[in-house]
């Protein structure tokens, strides 16, 4: 298949050849929901912890005699009954949240995101972007020429400069096109690819 290519000024070019496997396959919602959720769960760190009965600062006395109060039995202040008490089954910093993902499903998962990308328009290929120096206002003036504001830009190599332009933009992304990840292409409402970032993408996914 082909996608349709503009300059910096938004012109059109000429179109650039695509893997029809990476760009033009069916929609699954529940594959893409599964790659989503686990590359959100990968990310967790597991580093919560919380305290057992054993754990909280308690004394060992009896709160109240056993009979004759007419209050429930109690025998210590740390039960998980009690406010400030332990919890029965606390979580621990060694929880693992990670959750597997076969390769064949991330990429089908990437390429359903992709085309769908590219059925709904919200995916440009551009020849190239790039800025002299990094200065934030030169490359938003560039993104406001394409109409663009909330964009993830993939590019085949990181330019410093372009990268260092986007970090005070607050809607704006700069990504290897190797780093690309399925909640990044989620989040944005437009995705800017150059042309040959687009070999990248098919050369890791297709």
């Amino acid at each position: 298949m082909e996608l349709k290519v503009i300059n910096e000024k938004g012109e059109a070019q000429a179109s650039v050849d695509a893997s029809e496997t990476l760009f033009g396959r069916s929609y699954n919602e529940s594959l893409i929901h599964q790659v989503v959720v686990a590359y959100q769960a990968n990310g967790r760190q597991g580093t919560r912890a919380q305290k057992t009965r054993a754990q909280v600062r308690h004394s060992t006395k009896k709160p109240w005699r056993q009979k004759g109060t007419g209050r429930a039995r109690a025998g210590m202040t740390s039960s998980p009954l009690w406010r400030g008490g332990g919890r029965i089954f606390p979580n621990k910093p060694d929880e693992n949240f990670s959750q597997k993902v076969n390769r064949k499903m991330y990429r089908a998962g990437m390429a359903s995101i992709l085309s769908q990308l590219v059925r709904e328009e919200r995916l440009a290929v551009i020849d190239g972007l790039s800025v002299a120096e990094p200065k934030t206002k030169v490359l938003a003036g560039k993104l406001r020429t394409l109409g663009l504001d909330h964009v993830l830009i993939l590019t085949d190599a990181l330019d410093e400069n372009l990268y260092l332009s986007s970090r005070n933009l607050p809607n704006v992304l700069v990504l290897e096109a190797r780093h690309a990840d399925p909640v990044s292409l989620m989040r944005f409402e437009k995705v800017l690819v150059t042309k040959a970032a687009v070999k990248h993408l098919e050369e890791a996914l297709a």
